[in-house]
């Protein structure tokens, strides 16, 4: 019974953010300037912005117009990508076909390699803490850090693409093109976007593994002649990464803020940029759409690291059960 009423409020939660967050920018989108219907066909006579208008929705009162995208949601409908001047209207999910692949490699590629480069520096620095290799590694991480994205971005394809030929600086391949390609055109873009999150990472479990280290379990683990490749993995490594996956499932929701830029100084078709130019062509429903997405997204990540806890620490499962 317990367990039924967690999994309720939780579900109970999920929708009053998702309501929230898809109001919210339904209020934001309309009040930019501009009509979409005027914006999309500069050229139309009065009597056809109105019939465009309350075929968009527009004509209507804030309240029924969210009512009805949620009502044609629930149906699959997410709306039309509306061309200017009268061209072919597309389906946001058409677009989102297009686009979301991109994005997804992206943002998989730069939490993965993050990670597997933050966890072996993090487990290093915090077993020689103090060490002339802990300051320097902290040095260097804190200036990383404090890079923007771009920047990180411009100069790597300044030194490798410009300078030394080796890497394409724009342009996106996919799988099917060949597996070198893909790699090629990701290399760039992933890097700008993991050295931010490779210091993040990186400050967060060493912090919570030099913590771990001073617990009375690790001094009776290193009593018991146990090595300290497995006290670290065993022991200290698990109980202290919570705050490591708490933080990689909200940046896998905040890497698409990141993605937007990237994807601009790439020249990658992804989802980012896919929301810049609905957000500047006044594409109300392929923003309200796409940003109804990331916060379902954002919510599923978070989800589930809160389930992982449980598996990574036994602490809370016992907290949990009591």
């Amino acid at each position: 019974m317990k367990k039924f009423q967690n999994i309720t409020t939780r579900l109970a939660q999920v929708v009053i953010i998702l309501v929230l967050v898809t109001f919210g920018i339904t209020v934001l989108v309309r009040l930019l300037p501009g009509d979409p219907a005027s914006t999309y066909f500069p050229y139309a006579t009065p009597e056809e912005l109105k019939v465009l208008r309350r075929e968009y929705g527009t004509d209507k009162n804030l309240f029924a117009y969210y009512i009805d995208w949620v009502a044609k949601v629930f149906r699959g409908d997410f709306g039309y990508y509306y061309s200017v001047n009268g061209g072919k209207a597309l389906s946001v999910t058409a677009m989102w076909k297009q686009a979301m692949p991109v994005s997804l490699w992206l943002m998989f590629y730069t939490v993965v390699f993050s990670l597997l480069c933050a966890i072996p520096i993090a487990m290093i620095t915090a077993f020689r803490e103090g060490s002339r290799v802990d300051r320097i590694t902290s040095n260097l991480l804190f200036g990383f850090s404090a890079i923007p994205n771009f920047a990180i971005g411009l100069g790597l394809v300044f030194v490798f693409a410009v300078q030394f030929g080796l890497l394409n600086p724009v342009g996106y391949h996919p799988w099917r093109d060949g597996a070198w390609l893909h790699v090629k055109s990701m290399i760039l873009p992933v890097l700008s976007l993991s050295v931010g999150q490779i210091a993040a990472y990186t400050r967060l479990l060493r912090a919570d593994l030099i913590a771990t280290l001073k617990e009375d379990f690790v001094a009776m683990a290193s009593s018991k002649g146990l090595s300290n490749r497995w006290i670290l993995w065993r022991h200290v490594f698990r109980p202290s990464s919570l705050t490591l996956l708490t933080t990689a499932a909200l940046n896998m929701g905040a890497l698409i803020g990141g993605a937007v830029i990237i994807e601009v100084v790439f020249a990658l078709n992804g989802l980012g940029m896919f929301l810049q130019a609905s957000i500047a062509q006044r594409q109300y429903l392929a923003v309200q759409s796409t940003v109804a997405l990331v916060a379902a997204a954002f919510i599923l990540f978070n989800v589930c690291a809160d389930i992982l806890y449980g598996v990574l620490d036994p602490r809370v499962r016992a907290h949990r059960g009591r």
